[in-house]
């Protein structure tokens, strides 16, 4: 059976780090094969890892109570993602089950863009596994398994904001060409990934990007904030790799998913 090399740019930290390259093959090997509606593979995670989960969850979710809005906490106090271990996939997808009706597939690292949209409209997830460098524990260059628990799955949780994640999910299946699909990748960046609005007068965010990032959620309101215009979001172009210097904020979260919903039908 072949297996995944892993291959890491120049600047992540664990690129010269051969237990964690070795570590995170095994990872992806163990996700490789995973059959879409079955359980996501075991993982046993080392105490290390287990360590580096606990330390983000427990930064991000103190964060969460000045920065994330109120539907996004709600979510994450229905979810219920445990402080002291990092959770098993199979775990979280029941839970998530019980809760939207969404469901976790697992996967070896990124998967095409339109594979992920697509399983969007299927009210699945699909996550990584394995665990940033524990070098660096509240930075990661590419999403891992607590960006994917944290920043999505907690907002899966929340009925709203898996509407979101559906009717997104749906809409990437109408941008038939690649124009389309670019202009509707930049409305879910700026909204889904890096999206804030007003909540009792204070800027708040509801995207898995910031929530996610111990950084950016501390510095997000330093950045030019405009007006919240889905025509706008689809023309503006950003950086993965830096911190976003553009949002575009909602007056309300109330006004960002109705207006998200009607630019969704539209495409």
């Amino acid at each position: 059976m072949a297996t995944i090399g892993i291959q890491l740019p120049a600047d992540h930290p664990g690129v010269s780090d051969p237990e964690y390259l070795r570590r995170r093959a095994t990872i992806a090997n163990a996700s490789k094969d995973h059959v879409p509606g079955s359980l996501p593979r075991h993982i046993e995670y080392t105490p290390t890892e287990h360590d580096v989960w606990g330390t983000v969850l427990c930064a991000l979710s103190e964060l969460h109570r000045t920065y994330a809005t109120a539907e996004y906490r709600a979510g994450a106090a229905a979810m219920q993602l445990p402080t002291g271990h990092i959770p098993q996939l199979a775990d979280v997808s029941d839970r998530l089950h019980e809760l939207t009706g969404w469901t976790v597939e697992a996967v070896p690292g990124l998967v095409p863009t339109r594979t992920f949209y697509a399983a969007l409209a299927e009210r699945t997830f699909m996550s990584t596994q394995y665990v940033r460098h524990p070098s660096v524990p509240f930075y990661t260059p590419e999403p891992d398994i607590i960006h994917e628990l944290i920043g999505h799955v907690n907002a899966l949780a929340s009925p709203r904001l898996a509407g979101l994640h559906e009717a997104a999910g749906r809409a990437s299946l109408r941008a038939s060409t690649d124009d389309a699909l670019q202009r509707f990748s930049k409305v879910f960046w700026f909204t889904l990934e890096f999206g804030v609005t007003y909540e009792g007068g204070e800027l708040r965010t509801y995207g898995a990007g910031l929530l996610s990032s111990f950084g950016e959620i501390q510095s997000f309101r330093n950045a030019e904030i405009r007006p919240f215009e889905t025509a706008v979001l689809a023309e503006q172009d950003y950086d993965i790799t830096a911190f976003q210097d553009v949002l575009f904020a909602g007056s309300s979260f109330d006004t960002v998913e109705r207006l998200l919903l009607d630019y969704f039908e539209s495409v």
